[in-house]
């Protein structure tokens, strides 16, 4: 199991501000691109073969998806859609422990450390029960928030910025993380909030680009949250996971 010591690598943190997170995310991320990319063919794979199964087409029918709100073609009125939604809830906690990887390799990055193609699995290798239950209380959460018009997940989300971060980095339970980003979310809200909301409007804005735009902006995401764990808990120095 990897081990992970935290402390403060001055001129790595960005400070407790919106600005500067989203600006140090910007930089880590200029760095992980490819590797942030192909987290997002896994997940597309993923989510193309569910709708090939469940008949939805969101992807390759762009009028489809555009008029999916007209009449007869109400979502929830669309063949296939309730199948879709329950497993696409599934793949994603099953991907949880990639989105991990990722922020592992956007920490090799920042410690200017040799990245392997391999370390984007690393959330295969560690704490992999753990976040796997994260990544189920988070998708159970997160999709009643968003049922209620999607408002009440603007809100929601910021507190769960540094979960993620903290399974990995700190090595700690599901329900330890999400306690721990929450008390130290509360705290600050109104920054969490401007990052949560900035970084969710980056990462999809990529969909106006016919879509498969955000391929390349959702990950963004991600790397917010490893920044934001940075200006708040200090840049972790990785070592060499150890099995």
């Amino acid at each position: 199991m990897s081990q992970f010591d935290e402390f403060d690598q001055p001129g790595k943190n960005p400070e407790r501000t919106t600005g500067s997170i989203i600006s140090h995310a910007f930089e880590m991320y200029k760095g992980v691109f490819l590797y942030a990319f192909v987290v997002m063919i896994i997940y597309m794979i993923g989510d193309f073969l569910l709708q090939t199964i469940s008949g939805v087409k969101f992807w390759t029918d762009y009028d489809d998806f555009r008029n999916f709100g007209d009449g007869e073609n109400m979502l929830w009125r669309r063949p296939g859609i309730k199948f879709y939604y329950s497993f696409s809830g599934f793949l994603n906690i099953l991907l949880t422990p990639l989105y991990l990887g990722l922020l592992y390799v956007t920490n090799k990055f920042n410690n200017k450390q040799t990245i392997d193609f391999t370390d984007l699995f690393i959330g295969y290798r560690q704490n992999l029960g753990q976040t796997l239950l994260y990544g189920l209380i988070t998708t159970i959460i997160w999709g009643i928030a968003a049922a209620f018009c999607g408002i009440p997940f603007l809100f929601v989300y910021p507190l769960f910025l540094l979960g993620l971060p903290f399974l990995l980095f700190e090595n700690l339970s599901a329900t330890d993380a999400i306690g721990k980003t929450y008390n130290i979310a509360k705290e600050d809200y109104g920054n969490f909030l401007g990052v949560g909301i900035l970084s969710l409007i980056i990462g999809v804005s990529g969909i106006i680009l016919c879509c498969f735009g955000i391929i390349f902006t959702f990950p963004f995401i991600y790397v917010v949250m490893y920044s934001t764990y940075c200006a708040y808990c200090g840049t972790p120095r990785q070592i060499s996971p150890k099995n």
